[in-house]
């Protein structure tokens, strides 16, 4: 770490279990890791191997049933402040009853933000995903990638510090899932944030030049240290 990073994220031995008892679903057990400001990571492992759930605690979404998560640079979780973190989900996410512009100007909106201003910048970021002309259009008209790339648009117009992103190429062909990263990378170089993409594909996580690995309940990171979670993604 050099003298200007910042630690955004700090994971001290942090575990997190669904249900209790016999049915208890040991989910994240024991990971160790931190996030700087300048870190460029990607999450590698199989469906099942907890990355989807680690993303989601680093996103203050879910809760560690024991040990220690902090978020070092803002002193509480960042639920709340989309200018903080910004969590691109696997699965759909879109508003439904929302265009594509009103779905990526929405968060902007609850920060205070004029209803002029965030449909400029939503309409802004679409253009830079390739979605200008489908910015009037309903999730329930555009493709499987092109919702996710509406997505995408609405994390990054909300200019966080740190972008998780899980899967976020699974639905696209390879020349848009490339292009795609290219605006992550970009996103998180212009906005001075933090990058973890979560992806299964080796030469998606090539771009990135971290590595951390899940595989049969581990987390892997470099310089050989590893840290235990338990299989659930």
């Amino acid at each position: 770490m050099t003298d200007t990073d910042t630690v955004l994220l700090d994971c001290t031995e942090v575990s997190h279990t669904y249900g209790s008892g016999r049915a208890a679903v040991v989910a994240v057990h024991g990971v160790t890791a931190q996030l700087t400001s300048r870190c460029r990571v990607a999450l590698t492992g199989p469906s099942g191997s907890g990355k989807s759930t680690l993303l989601h605690m680093m996103a203050g979404l879910e809760t560690a049933t024991s040990g220690s998560l902090t978020w070092p640079a803002w002193g509480a979780s960042p639920l709340g402040f989309p200018g903080r973190v910004g969590l691109i989900f696997q699965g759909p996410s879109l508003l439904p009853a929302l265009t594509a512009t009103e779905n990526v100007a929405f968060p902007l909106l609850l920060t205070g933000m004029s209803d002029r201003h965030a449909t400029g910048k939503a309409a802004q970021v679409l253009d830079l995903l390739g979605l200008g002309e489908l910015g009037g259009q309903l999730p329930e008209t555009l493709s499987g990638g092109q919702a996710q790339r509406v997505a995408i648009a609405r994390v990054l117009a909300c200019e966080p510090e740190l972008i998780l992103a899980d899967e976020p190429t699974g639905q696209l062909d390879h020349h848009a899932a490339f292009g795609v990263v290219d605006v992550l990378l970009r996103a998180g170089t212009e906005l001075g944030a933090a990058l973890v993409i979560s992806t299964h594909d080796p030469l998606i996580a090539a771009r990135l030049p971290e590595r951390w690995t899940m595989t049969d309940g581990r987390l892997h990171q470099p310089g050989g240290t590893v840290a235990a979670a338990a299989a659930l993604s």
